[in-house]
């Protein structure tokens, strides 16, 4: 199994993409940290999950956002599992408010939680992994990172900071053997759609190439890959898994 003995980390692995992820690196092998912020219940439902699958799990809560928080997130892991050596960082929140309802308030959550948060949690684990000499990262951004969207100006930004990030982070992760890369779903079928109306689902659907949402388990299988000794070769890129949305307008 490609992860077989690894310690994986998934942030906002209580559903959608990270619960699929989580699921997904257990069966190829890893232990894996389930991080959740509010909803303890799901997280405790994957764990049992991957625990039927045979292997540890491990439910931890933080808010990303504070470094403190992120630093005895790290440390509970540790303790519970051993050092962690696959970083998904996956927990975000999108804020759909247009350009004339956004406000310096709604703007410094969004990106304290999308960019800021990200770059606590690789802060966190980037010395451990820097000592073993080894670690494999996957940030997940966004098209919106390469769009225009107005009325997600806030989440786009820190989306795009995303992918910087994973790209200044590129050469000097690589001389200690850290890959770090991201991948930049289109319109996935999770709960965030819950935000939006029914129309602009269908919308979302229909001016998508592939003439669908795409599932959790497909950007699970993106991560995998991203994280696996499969992209031997790859750092510092950004996957794009869109069914061919970033294409259009």
């Amino acid at each position: 199994m490609k992860f077989e003995g690894r310690i994986a980390l998934v942030t906002g692995a209580s559903r959608g993409i990270g619960k699929a992820t989580a699921i997904q690196l257990a069966t190829e092998g890893a232990d894996v940290a389930v991080h959740y912020v509010k909803s303890a219940e799901r997280a405790e439902a994957v764990c049992a999950h991957i625990r039927a699958m045979g292997r540890r799990a491990f439910a931890v809560q933080a808010d990303i956002a504070e470094r403190e928080a992120v630093n005895k997130m790290v440390e509970k892991i540790t303790a519970e599992l051993g050092p962690i050596e696959l970083l998904v960082n996956n927990a975000g929140e999108v804020g759909n408010m247009t350009f004339d309802e956004l406000t310096p308030e709604h703007w410094d959550q969004i990106i304290a939680i999308n960019l800021t948060g990200p770059f606590n949690v690789i802060w966190a684990v980037k010395d451990g992994m820097i000592q073993r000499n080894f670690g494999r990262i996957v940030n997940v951004s966004s098209i919106a990172a390469l769009a225009v969207r107005p009325n997600q100006l806030a989440y786009s930004a820190a989306k795009a900071g995303v992918i910087s990030l994973t790209k200044s982070c590129c050469e000097p992760f690589a001389r200690h053997n850290i890959r770090i890369n991201s991948v930049a779903p289109g319109a996935i079928a999770t709960d965030m759609l819950n935000e939006v109306s029914p129309e602009m689902v269908e919308h979302l659907r229909s001016t998508t190439p592939l003439g669908r949402l795409g599932e959790p388990e497909e950007m699970a299988n993106v991560i995998s890959f991203l994280l696996s000794e499969e992209s031997s070769f790859m750092t510092g890129s950004t996957v794009i898994a869109s069914g061919g949305r970033i294409l259009i307008p």
